[in-house]
């Protein structure tokens, strides 16, 4: 296993491209409203990352093999989508839940995050499964620290998504990320604790948890990218790119706009 060790020209990339593509979700926060399409939130992301930040929208035409180009600069999964959902001219309607998907390249370096949004107000269980899932990613996060092991982040994930009553997709994962979109190491949202690739300083790697209202089996559509619920409940997933640091870890996907820490967690930086 290939895992790149950042140094500190590398880690101060990251933290810019980290910290742009959370500004692309302040940007677009006050856009999502029932009646907008996601092309709209689409079209306004990709002239907000080339024009105003200087930067490139890495899912852009991505191919990795055996997939088609994305043709998108943005992902948008609605209620049942899982990821990769293709912005389209649908409209948003209130209640509905959305995830953006974020990815910038600023000097080379990526920086990858996603949010929840409710569109209105929403139901009670809709809100519920996005801000468990929230908290979800962030059992994971405090687990990163030197000497620590990758499957310790995947245990705590799945230990406190399934004490909720929800399901953790499984064929979907985090992974490093650095000067390559996506490199080593897979980061599961599910396992044993002490087991898998043991956490050093430098390392860079998003944490993204998919949850499933119901069960966690997962289908592809026919577009070739959107990953929707076999059984058609709702799903979420946030996502943050992770720095681990000598002591512990540093979040570096933030920016004003970022949804307040849970209540369990001191810092995002230690």
């Amino acid at each position: 296993m290939s895992i790149t060790i950042k140094d500190e020209q590398g880690i101060q990339g990251m933290r810019l491209a980290g910290r742009l593509a959370s500004e692309v979700l302040d940007f677009l926060t006050p856009h999502v409203q029932a009646g907008v399409t996601t092309n709209a939130l689409d079209q306004l992301a990709h002239d907000y990352i080339t024009q105003v930040q200087q930067a490139i929208p890495a899912p852009l035409n991505y191919a990795p093999n055996g997939y088609n180009p994305y043709p998108k600069s943005i992902c948008t999964s609605i209620n049942h989508q899982v990821c990769h959902g293709i912005p389209n001219d649908k409209v948003l309607k209130k209640g509905d839940i959305l995830n953006i998907d974020i990815t910038v390249i600023k000097n080379g370096w990526h920086g990858d995050t996603s949010r929840m949004f409710v569109v209105g107000e929403g139901s009670i269980a809709a809100k519920r499964l996005c801000a468990m899932t929230y908290e979800a990613m962030w059992h994971g996060i405090v687990k990163v620290k030197p000497g620590a092991r990758l499957g310790d982040i995947g245990h705590a994930i799945q230990l406190f998504a399934e004490g909720l009553g929800f399901s953790v997709v499984r064929e979907f994962c985090g992974h490093g990320i650095g000067q390559v979109f996506h490199e080593e190491p897979q980061v599961l949202h599910y396992g044993k604790p002490g087991t898998l690739e043991e956490l050093r300083a430098g390392m860079t790697f998003t944490i993204e948890p998919m949850m499933n209202a119901g069960k966690r089996d997962i289908r592809e559509t026919g577009d070739g990218w959107t990953i929707v619920t076999r059984d058609h409940s709702l799903s979420a997933q946030w996502e943050h790119t992770i720095l681990v640091t000598p002591t512990g870890y540093e979040v570096l996907t933030l920016s004003e706009g970022s949804p307040p820490l849970p209540s369990f967690v001191t810092t995002s930086s230690c």
